[in-house]
């Protein structure tokens, strides 16, 4: 059941959703991650569920860098405490 193109893609839906309620980035990785494996399941790739588990999880962590990079802190997000509010 674990192998089922459905199952990896029913997931990658239930982290999606969870991305919108909780957004931060990392639910969309691993919702992408599943997807991808979902994807391929459903193109014909045939592998045992720990090279499955693998191949997502290298897909979330390229996918959580890619968007980590375009979509992450900008320069100016950053907050530079000059003082300190204990010091008054």
């Amino acid at each position: 059941m674990a192998t089922a193109w459905w199952v990896w893609l029913a997931a990658a839906g239930v982290l999606g959703i969870l991305e919108l309620l909780a957004p931060s980035y990392m639910f969309l990785g691993f919702a992408i991650g599943a997807g991808s494996v979902g994807v391929a399941l459903w193109l014909g790739l045939d592998l045992a569920l720990p090279w499955l588990v693998l191949c997502a999880a290298v897909v979330a962590l390229v996918s959580w860098l890619v968007l980590r990079r375009l979509l992450g802190v900008r320069a100016g997000q950053i907050k530079i405490w000059d003082r300190d509010i204990n010091e008054d």
